[in-house]
């Protein structure tokens, strides 16, 4: 029994396991909805199964000698053969390929202005997506035809083809109008004497499912659009004979076909003519069938789900434009205040003001950094600006404090406390450090001799309260490190220039910063109110009237992830703490003073590109799919060439900035089509785990120690 027992439980255990994680699901059945509905709109668009051969005319020996020199209604039902004619002085109007939501409302207007009927051949896929216009006929007393779904050639179609043409059609009439049409007119069809020995079996099969099929005596060749006056003559019966008039009020302009069906209408019914619909001109019952029950509500999800695919899609499209013009013109904004700050502070006259040389802090919170910690310490001694070193140890258990302490540094000092978090080892080293300024960097994290001193030359101004450095990937060697190096100069460093420039910078990277000790305190010091208590610290100076601003030179070399899953944590924790510190935030949007000014700029620019865009990504690529499989391939492949393109530039630019070498680049492609998808997933993940409540604890990477001493990396980067 105990074994049992066991077997059960590791069975629900590895049940539990191999059940995919909410994080994955919710964004994995989003892409498959949008997906289907891509694909849904597609097909009622006529993109995808759509079918455009024509075949040519061919023999007609087998097609029996009654049907040629017959009537233009065929009825082949039961194993029937024959044929109807349309009585004299009557005559039955018929229009193909609608409904058109700008045609067919005109057409239908003139026939209730002179009181006649007519038949109406639609295609399921117009019927789908226009069902109010169906209905409009059916209630004003003309008859609906079938006119296939989406006007393919039926002798080039297999059985089975047909079959679904004639029952998704039908399905379309049902969900528009409420019933069945027993009324079918093919494809490219022309007169009973043009059927041949190819189109002949389709009408046999059409009529074996149930169908009368209707083609026509006169053409009018509205089509081709001959004028007004030739399409009047051509849908004029001869000698008072009855006749079934081809017109169409789709596909393309029909307003001469509009002014034509003015003009005929009341011409003929002076000669004593009358405008029937089939079965009123043949005196036969109704073609129509009302429907109810499962068939009715089969209908109608049908159409529902084409209008929500249609309407889902259309304000896909929208907005997928208006991002996409907001990125584009980001792209441009940062380029172009990228251009101004390098020249800014590059210029030979630049100063920030006073130079500064007093002794600063240099905190290091630290917890479990045992492998990264001496390459850390060691680079601070090195600096070339007089700095204290302040460990803050926050309870370790990997012995992290005991190897600094043996390091035995001049101007090193570490501080223990029990484990509480990275913003309350920050306060602990703000409360026993020595001097004014002080930098706050991560204990993975390497800094080259000159970064203490170029990042705290800005506090030359008295309006600065912060300083943002220019944090590198130090470990750019594997296809992840790649990707994040690209993202830390071109998504980070130059979007630190654009906001340097406006004066709204979101955030002060974690790895490496500075700030003056009375900014922290009058803001009261580091927050754990957020999980990005770096971003939240930058946007409450800001609020408080301080100037942030963006160091270029000061480089710190970080250790970032080298797995999808530490990816994944840093990512997670730094999505949702970002928006904790915009919600935390938002009441800037209505104050006054520099708080309101970074909150009408600053915030609704973070808000934007960092946590509503990024929503977009797998939109761009599901479209981007889409284009590629069904069309129009080329015009797809160019926009998103031309994007990536765009990108490049950017990229190619920000590496000229940073002086990077630029054989990273060739990874962006797939950056683009691989990481963004992470990120997107990251991002949902912490809109779910914000609307639901949810609270994210703080996630410890693992660190491995690869970023050694910054002088041989930045040697490595003079020397490239």
């Amino acid at each position: 029994m105990a074994a049992r027992t066991r077997r059960r439980a590791n069975a629900a255990d590895a049940s539990r396991r191999r059940r995919l994680p909410m994080r994955l699901t919710l964004p994995v059945l989003l892409l498959a909805a949008l997906m289907a509905m891509l694909m849904l709109r597609g097909y009622v668009h006529s993109e995808i199964l759509a079918d455009h051969r024509i075949r040519p005319e061919a023999a007609s020996d087998r097609v029996p000698e009654k049907i040629l020199d017959g009537g233009p209604v065929i009825d082949t039902r039961g194993g029937r053969t024959t044929s109807l004619r349309v009585p004299d002085r009557h005559v039955v109007l018929t229009f193909d390929d609608g409904p058109d939501p700008a045609w067919t409302p005109k057409v239908l207007d003139v026939l209730k202005k002179h009181h006649a009927h007519a038949v109406f051949f639609v295609t399921g896929t117009m019927t789908s997506r226009y069902p109010q216009l169906v209905r409009r006929m059916v209630a004003e007393g003309h008859e609906v035809g079938v006119h296939t779904f989406n006007h393919p050639d039926l002798s080039y179609q297999s059985k089975k083809r047909v079959d679904w043409e004639l029952s998704q059609t039908q399905l379309a009439i049902t969900g528009a109008a409420g019933i069945r049409t027993s009324l079918f007119r093919p494809p490219y069809s022309s007169s009973a004497d043009a059927m041949d020995d190819l189109s002949w079996p389709v009408t046999e099969y059409i009529g074996s499912r149930g169908y009368i099929t209707v083609v026509n005596d006169r053409d009018s060749e509205d089509w081709r659009k001959p004028g007004v006056g030739r399409i009047v003559r051509n849908a004029t019966p001869g000698a008072g004979k009855g006749a079934i008039v081809l017109m169409h009020d789709s596909g393309g302009d029909r307003h001469q076909t509009v002014q034509a069906l003015d003009r005929l209408l009341p011409r003929l019914q002076q000669q004593g003519y009358t405008f029937d619909n089939l079965t009123e001109a043949l005196n036969a019952p109704s073609a129509h069938t009302p429907v109810a029950g499962p068939g009715l509500w089969a209908g109608r999800a049908w159409v529902l789900l084409v209008q929500a695919a249609d309407g889902v899609t259309g304000v896909l499209v929208v907005g997928l434009a208006v991002i996409g013009a907001s990125v584009l013109a980001r792209f441009a904004l940062m380029l172009w205040l990228s251009v101004v700050h390098a020249r800014r502070v590059r210029g030979r006259r630049f100063c920030w003001g006073r130079p500064v040389t007093e002794p600063v802090s240099v905190l290091v919170p630290a917890y479990n950094e045992a492998k990264c910690i001496e390459n850390t310490v060691r680079s601070l001694t090195a600096s070339e600006h007089p700095v204290e070193v302040v460990v803050i140890d926050d309870g370790s258990t990997d012995g992290t404090a005991r190897i600094v302490e043996n390091l035995d540094l001049p101007g090193v000092r570490v501080v223990r406390q029990e484990n509480a978090g990275k913003p309350a080892a920050l306060n602990r080293g703000l409360a026993n450090a020595r001097h004014d300024i002080v930098v706050m960097m991560d204990g993975d994290t390497v800094f080259e001799p000159a970064t203490v001193r170029e990042l705290v030359q800005p506090f030359g101004d008295p309006a600065v309260g912060a300083v943002a450095g220019n944090a590198k990937v130090g470990n750019r060697d594997s296809l992840i490190g790649a990707w994040q190096h690209i993202e830390y100069v071109m998504g980070f460093n130059l979007d630190r220039r654009m906001y340097d420039v406006l004066r709204c910078m979101p955030t002060i990277p974690g790895a490496v910063g500075a700030f003056r000790r009375t900014a922290l305190e009058r803001v009261g010091g580091m927050s754990d109110d957020t999980l990005a208590e770096d971003t939240d610290i930058t946007m409450a100076l800001h609020r408080d009237g301080w100037r942030v601003v963006y160091a270029e030179r000061a480089r710190a070399w970080t250790e970032a992830p080298e797995s999808v899953s530490q990816l994944w944590s840093q990512r997670y924790r730094w999505s949702y703490g970002t928006m904790q510190a915009i919600w935390k935030h938002r009441g800037a949007m209505l104050d006054r003073g520099p708080s309101g000014r970074f909150g009408r700029v600053g915030l609704p620019l973070v808000s934007l590109f960092m946590v509503v865009a990024p929503l977009l990504a797998p939109l761009i690529d599901a479209f981007l799919l889409y284009g590629i499989v069904f069309g129009p391939t080329q015009r797809t492949i160019g926009a998103w060439l031309g994007v990536l393109a765009v990108q490049a530039a950017c990229a190619a630019y920000a590496f000229h900035l940073d002086r990077e070498r630029m054989t990273h680049l060739v990874s962006l492609p797939l950056q683009q089509l691989l990481y963004r998808q992470l990120m997107y997933v990251v991002l949902l993940q912490s809109w779910i785990t914000a609307l639901t409540g949810g609270r994210l604890r703080w996630q410890k990477l693992r660190r491995t120690g690869v970023v050694g001493a910054a002088p041989g990396a930045a040697g490595e980067r003079q020397a490239a």
